[in-house]
């Protein structure tokens, strides 16, 4: 009879999709650090890891010596591609979509 009660209360609204254009020049480096995410470009394509250890949410440094995020908390460690390699974290971190900019803009746009 609670069951319903409790899946009501347990009810959350799924986030938006937003957007996030990135117009920096990336130069020799191949990789932009923003707040919420880590965009690599390479001649192979791009792609944007998020920054956010699955762990306990740390925000991930990036060790460009070793091309690793690091979670300065608990020293998970993930690959660019956001595949875990060591560390207490379980889950890979999450891969967000990039697009190139339209025709006549330059940049990547990134979507969270």
């Amino acid at each position: 009879m609670s069951y319903p009660l409790f899946r009501f209360l347990g009810f959350r609204v799924p986030r938006k999709p937003v957007q996030v254009r990135i117009e920096k020049e990336l130069g020799l480096r191949g990789f932009a650090l923003e707040h919420d995410f880590i965009l690599f470009v390479t001649p192979d394509g791009a792609w944007a890891v998020s920054r956010r250890c699955t762990h306990l949410g740390c925000s991930l440094a990036y060790d460009e010596a070793a091309k690793q995020l690091v979670c300065p908390c608990h020293h998970s460690q993930f690959d660019t591609h956001g595949k875990r390699v060591a560390g207490p974290a379980q889950r890979n971190l999450p891969v967000y979509p990039v697009e190139k900019a339209p025709e006549g803009g330059k940049g990547y746009i990134v979507t969270i």
